[in-house]
């Protein structure tokens, strides 16, 4: 149905951390906008209490995915942690072998498109 590869990264923002939260968020908007054309969407949600987040990612092919995550590891992941509790990883769409490995680690669940359609 498409080569496209999303998910949904839930994830908690440890006590005290908010603020710090979203100036790497802003940063890590900035760089991916700027460095990864691969990357379709990403979309950051805020709880109304602030205490976790759903960030929605959407990437052209698995390719793309690899990209983000390389830059992701090597720029922001240290402090990305530090601030956050990963919670769930819901991925969507034909993540090759490699994508679905490099998200294992996050636990990440997979589901298949079987139909429908993105416009």
């Amino acid at each position: 149905m498409g080569q496209n590869v999303h998910w949904i990264l839930e994830v908690g923002i440890k006590d005290g951390q908010l603020e710090n939260f979203k100036t790497l968020m802003g940063e890590m908007v900035a760089a991916t906008s700027a460095d990864e054309p691969g990357t379709t969407h990403y979309e950051w949600f805020l709880s109304a209490d602030e205490t976790s987040c759903h960030i929605y990612e959407r990437y052209a092919d698995s390719a793309a995915v690899m990209v983000h995550l390389g830059n992701f590891g090597s720029k922001f992941a240290g402090r990305f942690m530090g601030c956050v509790q990963p919670t769930g990883l819901t991925v969507y769409g034909d993540a090759d072998a490699e994508a679905r490995k490099a998200l294992g680690g996050l636990g990440a669940v997979h589901f298949e498109q079987i139909g429908g359609f993105a416009r």
